[in-house]
C-alpha cells in the first residue's frame, strides 16, 4: 500500500481560515492509483470524504482526481494535493514495473 498524507498546513484555504490542525490521508494499492481508504481529520473533514468515497465507488484513481477542477481557495484543495503526489510517483512506480519485468525475464 502506498500512502499520501497532507497536512492541512499545507492547504491555503486553511491557513487563511486559521484551521490548520489536521490532515488528509489517502491509501492506494502499492503502484497504481487504486484508492483503498482515506482519513480525514480536519474541521470540513465531513464535508470532504464524499469525494474519496464517490471515487472508490466509481473507480476513480487518484490521479484521475488531480485533473478534477477543485475550486481554489477550498479546504478540498488537500485532496488534490495527495493526488498530485501520487502522480508525481507515478514515474518511479512505472520505471520500477520495467525493471522488475526485465529481471523476470533474465531469469527464465
Amino acid at each position: 500500500m502506498d500512502t499520501y498524507t497532507v497536512p492541512m498546513h499545507d492547504v491555503d484555504r486553511a491557513i487563511a481560515d486559521d484551521e490548520e490542525t489536521g490532515f488528509v490521508k489517502i491509501t492506494v494499492d502499492e503502484g497504481t492509483d487504486r484508492i483503498r481508504g482515506a482519513t480525514i481529520v480536519a474541521r470540513h473533514a465531513g464535508e470532504m470524504i464524499s469525494e474519496i468515497t464517490l471515487a472508490i465507488e466509481a473507480r476513480i484513481g487518484l490521479r484521475r482526481l488531480a485533473r478534477v477542477i477543485h475550486p481554489y481557495p477550498t479546504q478540498s484543495e488537500a485532496i488534490r494535493k495527495a493526488a498530485d503526489a501520487c502522480n508525481r510517483a507515478r514515474p518511479i512506480s512505472r520505471a520500477r514495473k520495467l525493471v522488475d519485468r526485465s529481471l523476470r525475464r533474465l531469469r527464465r
